[in-house]
């Protein structure tokens, strides 16, 4: 490793951010704007309509050490736009698409649960705003990253980090990591974009739009590791690796899956177990060239002039962290990520399509080769194109990923009742436990938040800001008591100046 050496893993709190693709069908002056504020608007479930703060907030620092760059915001801060849900999520407009962020979780599990929550809020909301369109017209809301005209937009993940790991070390081992990783995380797509070259079938929805291999832009040349140093937290103490390389999944046990190796590799990294760095020769390349191969034939090629495949390379990065936890005091539900990591490389190894109950890639692939084999269909035509976006569909009638969950074809994890909780209620371990029951309990006096400050006006001449710095403090065995014996928001804030 270079910089200081291993500094320890600290607890990997997770949390995602999904903006989901929108349109309006029978509408041809469609304002994507407009429509997801409709959408967020509409939603009639438990929520405050606050601004988001973003004083204290720096999309512009960059963690190379560059210094600030002014980087105002594009988001329209309109309460109107904005709300936080009981469950402490964040649920607004953000470059013109409907953006749900996920409270803050302690594990892998806990996040893709309540990135599942996020799709059910989606899609009540859907449903009510669809009752504002005229006759003829029907809003469609898509979790996906490409409208296949040319634009992305963002899956992003983010893990709480220790702020002693030197972010050299994170760009050094986590390359290879996340171009590897497609394989067990893409969504799938028909076609190329962006322009690389064409291809019928790919395994990513992201690859063709990244273009460097280390930078801070998140919507153009979109790089591989991104730098953006906003930590939502104290910054003395902790990074937010803020990861843009990655597609909107609609399994659950993919998203899992696809976080659960991400904080596992980087609690290993900050413990110094990473023997060595697999370091590819031209990263922003074999990102495409990974995503183009669902055969899995392709081989990357390292620094040194030797080849592997991304599988391979999979393997190598599970016995490392299978490895660092064996000796790591880390969650059990670490365990279950390691088996479900060794049976899904098992599996692809011996056949892609044996995934196809677990993964939306090769799921889609096997629908979509159904369809070709069946009607001998190439794969330019209209209907499979068609059939790749309806795949992504929130609408449980339509999606045909809820098609096959319905007909028993896609595993699941989750009860529905346990996302039905998780759409109200928030993680108890975190500080989105308090967020969210300030919403809930006090959401008159609530003007502002942001994810590490609530602001109250609890009706003196001043606005009250109450600081949130410490992810895993503010959870329900810290401040339940305190929430229980304030009658309003002003008791609250006595209670805090009294402690």
């Amino acid at each position: 490793m270079s910089g200081g050496g291993p500094v320890g893993a600290i607890p990997k709190v997770i949390g995602t951010e999904i903006e989901y693709g929108i349109t309006v069908l029978g509408k041809d002056d469609f304002n994507p704007v407009l429509a997801s504020s409709a959408v967020i608007n509409s939603y009639a479930g438990s929520r405050a309509r606050i601004q988001w703060s973003f004083e204290e907030e720096s999309p512009g620092r960059d963690a190379r050490g560059f210094g600030y760059t002014s980087a105002p915001t594009m988001e329209m801060e309109s309460g109107l736009v904005n709300v936080v849900l009981t469950n402490g999520a964040r649920f607004y407009v953000d470059h013109a698409h409907p953006e749900y962020s996920t409270p803050e979780c302690v594990d892998p599990r806990q996040a893709a649960l309540h990135e599942k929550a996020g799709e059910h809020v989606m899609i009540a909301a859907v449903r009510s705003a669809q009752r504002l369109l005229a006759d003829g017209e029907r809003l469609v809301v898509h979790k996906n990253n490409s409208d296949g005209k040319g634009n992305s937009y963002g899956a992003h993940e983010n893990y709480l980090l220790s702020r002693s790991l030197p972010f050299a070390d994170i760009v050094e081992h986590l390359t290879g990591f996340l171009v590897t990783r497609q394989v067990f995380t893409g969504s799938g797509k028909v076609g190329s974009e962006n322009g690389r070259p064409d291809v019928g079938f790919q395994i990513s929805q992201r690859a063709d739009f990244f273009e460097e291999e280390v930078g801070l832009e998140t919507t153009l040349k979109r790089p591989i590791i991104n730098t953006r140093d906003e930590p939502h937290a104290e910054t003395s103490k902790y990074r937010r690796l803020h990861v843009i390389i990655g597609d909107a999944n609609l399994s659950e046990y993919q998203t899992m899956l696809k976080l659960g190796t991400a904080a596992l590799v980087l609690s290993a990294l900050e413990a110094g177990a990473l023997p060595e760095a697999l370091t590819l020769a031209d990263p922003v390349r074999e990102v495409w060239q990974v995503s183009h191969d669902p055969g899995l034939d392709h081989r990357l090629r390292l620094a040194d002039g030797s080849t592997i495949t991304a599988v391979d390379a999979q393997w190598r990065y599970l016995e490392w962290a299978a490895k660092y936890l064996r000796s790591a005091d880390l969650p059990d539900v670490y365990d279950d990520v390691l088996r479900m990591w060794e049976e899904v490389l098992s599996d692809l190894e011996i056949d892609p399509l044996r995934t196809a109950d677990r993964l939306d890639w090769t799921a889609k692939l096997q629908i979509l080769d159904g369809y070709r084999h069946r009607d001998g269909l190439d794969w330019d035509t209209p209907k499979l194109r068609m059939l790749n976006l309806q795949y992504h569909d929130v609408d449980p009638g339509r999606g045909l990923y809820h098609r096959l969950v319905g007909s028993g074809r896609m595993r699941t994890l989750f009860d529905p009742a346990e996302v039905k909780a998780a759409v109200d209620r928030p993680p108890v371990e975190t500080r989105a436990y308090f967020r969210g029951e300030c919403v809930r309990r006090y959401r008159d006096a609530l003007v502002a938040a942001n994810w590490d400050s609530l602001v109250f006006d609890t009706g003196e001449d001043t606005l009250k800001r109450v600081p949130m710095m410490e992810p895993l403090r503010g959870g329900k065995e810290r401040v339940e008591a305190l929430l229980d014996a304030s009658e309003d928001a002003a008791a609250l804030i006595r209670a805090l100046g009294a402690r």
